[in-house]
Formats: C-alpha cells, sequence, structure tokens
C-alpha cells in the first residue's frame, strides 16, 4: 500500500524521522487511524508511515495469517507495528490476526495503563488517583489454541505455561515497575486450583522478585482480584497475570475508566514492539463519524514515549484531557451530552495543538536483531527426569467398573492401573455413583520402579486393540517433584 508522505515542511528533518509500520485495521480502524495520524502530523511527530496489508481482506484474499508478506517484511524492518483493530471471526474462519501477530513476533508483555480522564464518564466511583499499569503474559497459556475433539462429545484445550516464558514477562513487569517507581507488584493467579500452571507462573515470579528488593511483591486469586479491583482499583500499582485471565480482567479494568475507548495497549518484545487499539471494529459505525479514536491515540503516546519522544506524547495528552472534556461536556443543564462525532474530536485536536509550543526531538530507533532462526529458551536441565507412567485418554460409553475390568490385565513390566477419572473426577477404583460422566476417561497407568518410554509405547499398543484412544500423557518426576496431577478425589 506504500508510504504516506510527509508534508514539505517535514522535509528538511527526514534526517531525524523514523519509519514505523502502521496497519490500520478493519472496520472503524481506518477512522480511528486516520485520525491520530493527522493528530500526529499537527504535533510534529518525527515519524513516516509504512502502511502495509493486515486484517480481514488479507485473509479472505487467501493468506490465513491475515498479515502480507510485505507486512512480515516491514515490522521486521521497522521494529514497530502501529495497528487500527481487527475484526476476528466467532467460532470459526480464520484465527485472530491480533493474537498471530503477538505470537509470529514475541511480543510477550501485553501492557495496559488505566487511569481517569478528564470529562469522560466512569460507571463507578474510585477513591483516590488511578494510576493503574497491568501486564498480561501474552504468548502462552490457553492462546496457543492447540484443541483437538477428543470424541463427538468432549473437546480439548491444551494450556501451555513455561518456565522461561514466565521468567520473561516477570522480568519485564519488574524493569517496567522500576522505571515507574512502583512501589508494589502483585501477581494474580488460580494456583490453588491450576496447581501446575498456574503454580508455576507464580513460583518464577518470585524468583525473579528477589532481584528487586525495593519492590514489594505479592500475590492475589485472581476472582478476589475481580471484586478488588470494582471495590479499591486505586490500592493496586502494577499486577501480572497469565494470559486468559490477564484477558478478562484487564478489559475489567478498562470498564473502570469508561470503556475500552479509553484503555491504550502495549505489546512488549525483545525486538518487535506492536502498539495497538483493543476496542472492536464496530462494523455498526463504520462510515458513520462515530468512532472513537481515544484509545488509538492513547497507544500511540505509549509508542511516542517508547522511541523516546517523551515530550510529544505529553503535549498530545494535555491536549486530549482538554478536549474530552469538551467532548463530554453538556452544552447546558437542560441539553444531553452531545453525540461522539470523530471530525469534532479531531477537529478539537488539531485546535488545542495549534495552542501548544513547539516541540523537538528525534526518536530513538528499536534494535531489531537480525535472526536466522528463533530464539530458543530453555533453563538447566534438572539432575533426575524418571518416567513413571503414561495416563492414556480413551473414548468409551462403559461404565467405569467395565472400563477397569478391561484396563487391568493390560499392565506389565511393572506397570498396573491405579486410577481411572472422567472430567477430572476420580470414579474408580473409588468413586461416586452420582458422578455423571462422558465418554471420555483418564487411565493412569503407573510403576514404582523407572520406566524406558518403549515400555509404556508397547501398553498404548496393548490398549489400542481394545479402546479408541485420543492421547496419552507421559508422568514423569522431575527433579524429586511429581511432574503431573492428582485426580479430585484421588490420595
Amino acid at each position: 500500500m506504500g508510504t504516506l508522505v510527509p508534508s514539505d515542511r517535514q522535509e528538511a528533518k527526514m534526517a531525524q524521522t523514523q519509519t514505523i509500520t502502521v496497519a490500520m485495521g478493519d472496520g472503524i480502524g481506518p477512522e480511528v487511524m486516520e485520525a491520530t495520524l493527522a493528530i500526529f502530523r499537527a504535533a510534529k511527530v518525527p515519524l513516516r508511515y509504512d502502511v502495509v496489508p493486515m486484517g480481514r481482506k488479507v485473509a479472505e484474499g487467501g493468506e490465513p495469517s491475515g498479515i502480507a508478506a510485505e507486512a512480515r517484511d516491514s515490522v521486521e524492518r521497522t521494529g514497530i507495528l502501529f495497528k487500527g483493530p481487527m475484526e476476528t471471526p466467532k467460532g470459526t474462519g480464520y484465527k485472530s490476526v491480533n493474537v498471530t501477530a503477538r505470537k509470529l513476533w514475541g511480543a510477550f508483555a501485553n501492557k495496559r495503563v488505566y487511569r481517569k480522564l478528564r470529562g469522560v464518564p466512569i460507571p463507578v466511583q474510585i477513591r483516590g488517583e488511578l494510576n493503574l499499569t497491568m501486564v498480561r503474559e501474552n504468548i502462552e497459556d490457553t492462546y496457543g489454541a492447540v484443541e483437538h475433539m477428543q470424541t463427538h462429545d468432549v473437546a480439548q484445550c491444551r494450556r501451555f505455561i513455561t518456565r522461561p516464558g514466565s521468567q520473561q514477562v516477570h522480568r519485564y513487569t519488574f524493569e517496567m515497575a522500576q522505571r515507574k517507581g512502583a512501589k508494589r507488584v502483585t501477581c494474580a493467579h488460580k494456583a490453588n486450583i491450576m496447581k501446575m500452571t498456574d503454580g508455576l507462573f507464580l513460583e518464577t515470579f518470585y524468583e525473579v522478585a528477589k532481584d528487586y528488593p525495593q519492590i514489594t511483591a505479592d500475590d492475589v486469586m485472581v476472582d478476589a482480584l475481580a471484586m478488588r479491583l470494582v471495590l479499591d482499583p486505586a490500592s493496586y500499582d502494577v499486577i501480572v497475570l497469565p494470559n486468559l485471565q490477564g484477558d478478562i480482567l484487564t478489559d475489567l479494568a478498562a470498564g473502570l475508566v469508561g470503556g475500552l475507548a479509553y484503555a491504550p495497549s502495549a505489546n512488549i518484545g525483545d525486538g518487535i514492539c506492536i502498539f495497538e487499539a483493543v476496542h472492536g471494529t464496530a462494523p455498526d459505525i463504520v462510515g458513520q463519524n462515530l468512532a472513537n479514536p481515544t484509545a488509538l491515540l492513547l497507544s500511540g503516546t505509549m509508542m511516542l514515549r517508547h522511541l523516546g519522544l517523551e515530550r510529544h506524547a505529553t503535549v498530545i495528552e494535555d491536549a486530549l484531557e482538554k478536549t474530552l472534556d469538551r467532548m463530554h461536556t453538556r452544552p447546558d443543564l437542560g441539553q444531553p451530552i452531545p453525540i461522539f462525532r470523530t471530525s469534532r474530536f479531531t477537529e478539537l485536536m488539531l485546535s488545542h495543538l495549534q495552542d501548544s509550543p513547539a516541540i523537538t526531538g528525534a526518536p530513538s530507533a528499536p534494535l531489531v536483531a537480525k535472526r536466522q532462526d528463533p530464539k530458543m529458551m530453555v533453563t538447566p536441565t534438572p539432575d533426575r527426569i524418571v518416567l513413571l507412567g503414561v495416563d492414556v485418554f480413551l473414548e468409551s460409553g462403559l461404565a467405569p467398573r467395565a472400563i477397569a475390568e478391561l484396563l487391568e490385565p493390560l499392565g506389565r513390566e511393572g506397570l498396573r492401573l491405579t486410577m481411572i477419572s472422567n472430567r477430572g473426577t476420580q470414579v474408580w477404583p473409588t468413586g461416586s455413583p452420582h458422578t455423571d460422566c462422558v465418554n471420555h476417561y483418564r487411565a493412569r497407568f503407573e510403576s514404582e520402579q523407572p520406566l524406558d518410554q518403549r515400555a509404556l509405547i508397547a501398553l498404548l499398543e496393548r490398549v489400542a486393540d481394545v479402546f479408541p484412544i485420543c492421547s496419552s500423557e507421559w508422568l514423569r518426576e522431575i527433579g524429586g517433584m511429581r511432574g503431573y496431577s492428582l485426580a479430585q478425589g484421588q490420595g
């Protein structure tokens, strides 16, 4: 789609400008992006824009990622992607372009900043000054989107939490908190239930926290956090969360400050960063001059700060406060709040920027390391890893006792059937007739002595002669710790 050419007055300063990649977005994306870039030009932001194809039209044109080859080349050259909202089909169709972009370019930390903006109506009364930053892990969790139909009745989604990925987002969070002058970082989790996955996320949080003794580190259950954010959000400073929980609670926090239209977002990686509006594409108001550019503009000022353009960001935000105050002010006590108009917003922003002092400063180009292969993130291997059994996931409409009678004779070489569960709850050797079951069982075979995986493969072959196998998982002891969970009700 080419490069937007700056005005003649800027030509003389081209040596001080930097090129970033811009994707206009779907739905109202082009409207809010055009307004934002007009404001940047009025503020004399020293950037050039390489506008690339990305989003729904690219996906429907045959590129399932929604990211054209020229867009990949541009982002990997500039190191910065500034993008409008992009549409994601529900249930079917191509995968989320937003998630694909974050994962493709390793933007592992999603940073969102929440504060009350002058003139913006908010649904709850917030005590004190709100200066909340939330960091959501951006790559892992259920957003790996590794899903399978195990039976015609049972769908499975695998959840990945890794030690290196957790360390990465926690290290970024503490470094960012230190720069912000934060005194407290809180880790949100559900480690009481997901003891292995959220447990690992929480464990690495406290490991990283030891390197930042000047910052108080604590943790909170994610359900309790949801309540406390509504009751007293100003009591928190910086919060870090796993991906799915972070997705939900960052939107909740956005609601506290007026909605996603007022919530900026930055996706931070080691080499490439993505700044975007996280609200929807609003197809119902496309072309009606009703789109609110605030979220994208605030994401843009986060980008400017990332590029070292602090003064430009501050001047734009000051103009934004004045503009929003005007946009949401009643003309008189007898009139309703005027309808939000994109053109009016842009007009007011440009007017306020005209009154601002001249801004100078050149951007600092991000470093994008050239890579031939992905970076491998692997921590030291524990001294002892022992294979002790296998969980076999199988399909059957039989009752648990009948399943056990067919499986018990298959155990050999020290392997014996120790447990059968259904939907995570033990149904054999003990259980309740009131536990309702589906046609998807987990049968656990264990040994008291270390095994070779070929013994487990041989067991799977014997089970396959009796039942359809949906999947299997090795049972390992890692560094003296059990590397697999017990079933509900299993001793």
